[in-house]
């Protein structure tokens, strides 16, 4: 039995992915953005073992995540399944991060840095990620006169797959991968989406506490549960660099060294 934390969890295809790993006879720990959310999640799957409590959108809800994840005990595997959309409007947090930016790299960055290493890592991505655009100078979209949510998204989507290959390259102790599940029916895909939403959450669940060999692996890239070709550049080293160290130096917390 694994002990798995799912990030985003109160609804879609996190919710779903933790219900699937219950059913398997895993420990499951949801994360919900405040106390009301997080009521309606346990709601949904008594199974879980508990709900961890943050609003991933501010640097301190992301720290009181990491700190709820480290006091509960280390987990076996965490899911960063938490994420915004392409119609997303341009916002500023409280910090002066980008809205979309924080929740769909800052989080997954900071948590990771933060919360006890597991043994397995697993990043959702998206299929556009590859139309993405790898520009550091200005990854929040803070100087482009003209907000192009659509482009903003797969940007951050590019982003998740260079931090998930970042970390399986320093970290060679963890297996972290990244995937696409898929555009599905969800909140986030809309209704008319055209992908199965049955197989959308079964990726994720598999790299996170499957034995079976393809899982077994760290720096790839999946779709419903076998390994695709991502973006060239998410290989380069020296980008993966880039983006390391800006989301160091935004949150003045650098990924530790792991052995």
């Amino acid at each position: 039995m694994a002990r798995v934390l799912i990030t985003g969890s109160s609804q879609g295809l996190g919710l779903l992915a933790g219900k699937l790993l219950a059913r398997q006879g895993h420990q499951v720990v949801l994360h919900a953005r405040n106390a009301e959310r997080a009521a309606d999640t346990r709601a949904a799957l008594p199974a879980a073992a508990d709900v961890l409590v943050g609003d991933l959108s501010s640097l301190a809800g992301m720290e009181a995540v990491a700190e709820q994840a480290n006091a509960s005990g280390r987990f076996d595997a965490v899911i960063h399944n938490a994420g915004v959309g392409d119609r997303e409007r341009r916002r500023t947090t409280a910090d002066g991060i980008n809205q979309l930016f924080a929740i769909n790299v800052v989080a997954p960055y900071l948590l990771t840095a933060l919360i006890t290493p597991p043994e397995r890592l697993v990043y959702l991505s998206s299929g556009v990620h590859h139309r993405g655009s790898v520009d550091l100078s200005d990854p929040q979209w803070k100087n482009r006169l003209w907000w192009r949510g659509h482009q903003a998204y797969a940007d951050s989507k590019l982003f998740d797959v260079l931090l998930a290959f970042g970390v399986a390259r320093l970290w060679p102790g963890v297996r972290s991968n990244a995937l696409e599940p898929g555009w599905v029916p969800t909140r986030m895909g809309g209704e008319g989406a055209p992908d199965d939403m049955s197989k959308g959450y079964v990726t994720q669940a598999w790299l996170a506490t499957s034995d079976d060999p393809a899982a077994d692996v760290t720096g790839e890239y999946f779709f419903h549960q076998r390994a695709q070709a991502p973006a060239p550049i998410t290989r380069d080293v020296e980008v993966q660099e880039e983006l390391l160290d800006y989301c160091a130096g935004l949150t003045r917390t650098p990924l530790p060294i792991v052995v």
